[in-house]
């Protein structure tokens, strides 16, 4: 099962040194990995997921703009039909991982998060989206 995932900077934050490493990561674990730059809005990064049929988005959250960002995204999937699962990696503290649950986040990787907890948390966000389809 190959999975596809795509990996967005939504919003003004300029820090791409993390998500290109997450990228990296992903891709020498097998995944085919669509990154689509700096400075996205939700309604670009929804239409690319859609029109690159991925199994997951993953979004690169570092300005502190977790809770605005996030459930936008999660709203412009869902506005277009799509139940692509978001996947919020950064410095979010965890006293929002449950506020981001609730806005239909399928999970957070906060900082410090190995290589290999990044690897296995896209890939079940991805195994429970294939199997709900």
């Amino acid at each position: 099962m190959t999975v596809r995932v795509l990996v967005a900077k939504v919003g003004l934050d300029g820090h791409d040194r993390g998500i290109k490493v997450v990228a990296r990561l992903l891709r020498d674990a097998g995944m085919e990995v669509i990154y689509t730059g700096l400075f996205q809005t939700p309604a670009t990064v929804a239409v690319t997921a859609i029109q690159e049929d991925v199994d997951v988005v993953g979004l690169s959250m570092l300005s502190g703009a977790h809770l605005t960002l996030a459930p936008l995204v999660v709203g412009a999937l869902r506005e277009r039909g799509s139940q692509i699962p978001i996947v919020v990696g950064g410095i979010v503290p965890t006293s929002d991982y449950e506020l981001l649950g609730a806005s239909g986040v399928a999970d957070v990787i906060g900082p410090g998060a190995s290589g290999e907890a990044v690897v296995a948390t896209i890939a079940r966000a991805a195994k429970t989206y294939k199997e709900a389809l």
